[in-house]
């Protein structure tokens, strides 16, 4: 019976959380997207990379892309919308307020 390489168990196990990773942390950058979003996401991969034994690059290629389709399929569009605006809104108000401290003498 033949030993299996551990050095390339390892690089494959490390390659496969870097995906999932960066996965989750785009995931949770998009509009809308809270804890319960992410979880569901995360579950949705695992699953399926467990069942097929696929690697989630070949699955579901580039974990940013994924993670914007995984946002759009599973957040409400109206709860997307909704984050959107305040994102704008808080931008906005972040830029003033940047603008206010650069100002000599304020």
């Amino acid at each position: 019976m033949a030993k299996k390489d551990r050095t390339t168990d390892v690089a494959g196990e490390e390659d496969r959380d870097k995906w999932m990773a960066r996965f989750q942390v785009r995931l949770a950058m998009q509009p809308g997207v809270d804890r319960a979003v992410v979880l569901q996401a995360v579950k949705e991969v695992t699953a399926h990379c467990a069942d097929t034994g696929e690697h989630p690059q070949t699955a579901f290629g580039d974990p940013d892309a994924h993670a914007v389709e995984a946002a759009a399929r599973l957040v409400p569009a109206d709860r997307a919308a909704h984050a959107r605006r305040h994102n704008t809104v808080v931008d906005a108000f972040s830029s003033v307020l940047k603008r206010v401290r650069d100002v000599p003498g304020l």
